[in-house]
């Protein structure tokens, strides 16, 4: 699939900053202090999938079903609100009800879509595309904004995913052992990575770092400070045309 190059921009007058990564790298919490320390928009775009895959399982369109995803991709609305806290579908507040199991077993599958991808990527760019804004999922630096000033691909090792994993769940009442969250995040990083559409990978100019041993300040202020150098550059760059 080759998308359009409409609406990458050239970021002239705004910075993208790209944050990519496996699910459970910590690249939501990291993403959303990046852009509260740096006063920019926080755009989920792993947020928007799930959005995208409550959509499909709330139309009772079957996994296999491309007419009928494709249906349900073209019709649906998504939107945050200020804090890019809160996401909407359809003009309803879907922040809580995107993160059940029944998502989450279906969302790689979903994401896997051609159509879901096409409209999503869209989507993506209209709301990121013309102010400076964090936005973080598993494409970002390679399709979404491959233009991006700054890149970075976070990992960690599994296990220790799986437990950041078992913790956001257990605020949301949902309890499961380590060992079923390592079971499901293997399963969908095979998923994500071997996808034949805009697969998981690090992008050639990303900054990869290894949360496992990192404390959430660490890991924020690694990309802070690599995204304020950057901005002194650019300015340093304006101010001697």
């Amino acid at each position: 699939m080759v998308y359009s190059t409409m609406g990458r921009n050239d970021y002239e007058n705004s910075m993208i900053v790209a944050i990519d990564g496996p699910a459970g790298s910590g690249k939501s919490t990291t993403s959303r202090r990046v852009a509260d320390r740096l006063g920019f928009l926080y755009l989920d775009t792993g947020a928007m999938y799930r959005a995208a895959t409550l959509a499909v399982l709330s139309d009772s369109a079957n996994l296999k079903d491309d007419e009928g995803i494709g249906a349900s991709a073209e019709s649906m609305e998504i939107d945050f609100d200020r804090s890019g806290c809160r996401i909407f579908l359809n003009g309803l507040d879907v922040s809580r009800d995107i993160r059940s199991q029944e998502v989450t077993d279906a969302v790689s599958t979903v994401s896997a879509f051609a159509i879901v991808r096409e409209r999503m990527v869209d989507l993506q760019r209209k709301i990121a595309g013309n102010r400076d804004a964090v936005v973080e999922g598993r494409d970002i630096g390679t399709v979404v904004f491959p233009n991006a000033n700054c890149k970075f691909f976070i990992v960690a090792d599994v296990t220790e995913r799986a437990k950041r994993r078992k913790k956001d769940l257990a605020e949301l009442g949902i309890e499961l052992t380590v060992e079923q969250i390592v079971e499901d995040l293997k399963r969908r990083d095979k998923l994500d990575s071997s996808r034949p559409i805009s697969p998981l990978q690090r992008a050639d100019d990303a900054v990869e770092i290894d949360t496992t041993d990192m404390t959430m300040d660490e890991q924020v202020d690694l990309i802070v400070t690599n995204v304020r150098e950057r901005l002194d550059r650019k300015e340093m760059k304006k101010s001697s045309d």
